[in-house]
């Protein structure tokens, strides 16, 4: 079957396009496979935050912001970071948005202590920040602040209460009252019912005093018998502590063991593991590898030409093939290697 030119126009048009695309985001600096992480927050307020604006640890740039999504009542923000850098965030981490009137609104993450990490897709806590009044306030008169903030608490407590105390819960309180008078009568009845209890003629509980005082004599008659079975419980426990102690030792002692061979294996040229391990031929063919690609994408970027031609009229590339990498490849490690060399 023939295939018209307009198909292989049309075709050739639509690689030249991917392969634009491709190579205008690699020459911005963007990763061809990108293996970003990316993380979302609920913000209530994002205070002029954008996509593209900075994400930041410490004080060093680690993503940046690829999406915002409101809501549609507008009662909170959906926010989505994207980390290019390849590290771990605890999940008890707070993502605080910081505010900059003279500059770029940025999200600072303050790292927290936990030994599980945020994942892709992962939920990250967000925490409204305090403003930039606030922030010059705490450094300019730290106790003027610690004020403000007892003041606020303690209007939220009051309103709240307000809210609380409406006419039912006014109802409420009075049956409470008059429960608790109910109470204290029945606690009145129950104070004579104790007193008749602890009568020293008839009363309950002097008989009972009397049958424990009489069983407590029996344990002072019988007291070398308990110490005897005491003792004889103190051994028994003392030989089933030593007997799981070197079961233990045992169990230890064999999984050691076990370890050492596995490091011998390791350690030794003979086997598959150590071989990968041992031999630096492994490390130079991949060194070699990456050499080679970092090369092809230096030609590519500089004679696009060279292996994507459209031509209505006709025409080759008379540019000459790379046969040295550029001076402004980043992070290239054939250099450090012809160096070496």
């Amino acid at each position: 079957m023939k295939i018209s030119n307009e198909t292989k126009v049309g075709a050739m048009l639509v690689v030249g396009l991917t392969l634009l695309i491709l190579g205008f985001s690699f020459l911005k600096g963007n990763k061809l496979f990108s293996k970003d992480v990316t993380l979302k927050g609920v913000y209530y307020d994002i205070n002029g935050l954008a996509t593209s604006n900075p994400v930041t640890i410490n004080g060093m740039q680690v993503g940046n912001v690829s999406k915002i999504t409101p809501a549609k009542d507008m009662r909170h923000i959906d926010v989505e970071l994207s980390i290019t850098k390849d590290i771990v965030i605890p999940d008890n981490s707070i993502a605080i948005i910081q505010p900059n009137p003279i500059g770029t609104t940025s999200i600072e993450i303050k790292l927290g202590d936990s030994k599980n990490f945020l994942k892709n897709n992962g939920v990250i806590q967000t925490q409204a920040n305090a403003g930039l009044f606030d922030d010059v306030l705490k450094k300019v008169d730290p106790v003027l602040y610690e004020v403000k903030k007892a003041v606020g608490s303690l209007d939220t407590v009051l309103r709240n209460f307000n809210t609380i105390l409406d006419l039912n819960t006014k109802n409420n309180l009075r049956h409470t009252f008059e429960n608790l008078n109910t109470a204290t009568t029945s606690l009145t009845v129950s104070a004579a019912s104790i007193q008749a209890l602890l009568n020293q003629q008839t009363g309950a509980i002097t008989k009972s005093m009397e049958n424990v005082q009489s069983v407590t004599a029996n344990l002072a008659a019988n007291n070398g018998k308990v110490s005897s079975i005491m003792s004889n419980l103190d051994s028994t426990t003392a030989q089933l502590a030593r007997l799981e102690l070197k079961r233990t030792m045992d169990t230890l002692d064999a999984a050691i063991g076990q370890l050492n061979q596995i490091m011998a294996s390791m350690n030794s040229p003979e086997g598959t593991l150590g071989k990968f391990l041992n031999d630096p031929r492994l490390y130079n063919n991949f060194v070699s590898t990456a050499n080679k690609l970092n090369l092809l994408l230096d030609d590519i970027r500089v004679h696009p030409k060279r292996y994507l031609s459209i031509s209505l009229i006709g025409g080759k590339a008379k540019a000459q093939p790379l046969t040295t990498p550029l001076p402004d490849t980043l992070d290239a490690p054939y250099i450090i290697q012809k160096i070496n060399d």
